[in-house]
């Protein structure tokens, strides 16, 4: 059963465990508002779960420079656990990545089965 993650007016989402990852489904923007309570959210749950994740920020609207920076960060992060991180984008997403070359850092994924697939034991 997910669990509601409390994030911000314009941000919400779901955590799902699974065998060896911890899936986060997002809706809403990922930008300078919303930015620093998904960083402090996400960093805990980092540190607490495994160190396999899955954003799944395909029902995203709109992602800034800020949650652009809070994306690499969290990758930078999950990456030095050692651990892997992927993210499901839609084509808004994709877009905003690409302008700053970040798909291939950033495990850019097309669908969630595609991103679970890449996730090591599974």
């Amino acid at each position: 059963m997910p669990e509601p993650i409390n994030l911000t007016v314009s941000l919400r989402g779901t955590r799902d465990e699974g065998e060896n990852y911890q899936l986060f489904r997002l809706i809403g923007q990922l930008d300078a508002f919303s930015e620093p309570v998904f960083r402090k959210v996400m960093n805990k749950y980092i540190e607490e779960g495994t160190p396999n994740v899955v954003l799944d920020l395909s029902q995203i609207d709109f992602v800034d420079s800020s949650g652009l920076g809070a994306l690499v960060q969290l990758a930078k992060k999950v990456q030095g656990v050692p651990g892997t991180f992927q993210i499901v984008a839609n084509p808004r997403v994709t877009q905003t990545v690409r302008l700053v070359r970040l798909e291939q850092f950033l495990s850019l994924r097309n669908s969630l089965e595609e991103a679970l697939g890449h996730i090591p034991g599974k």
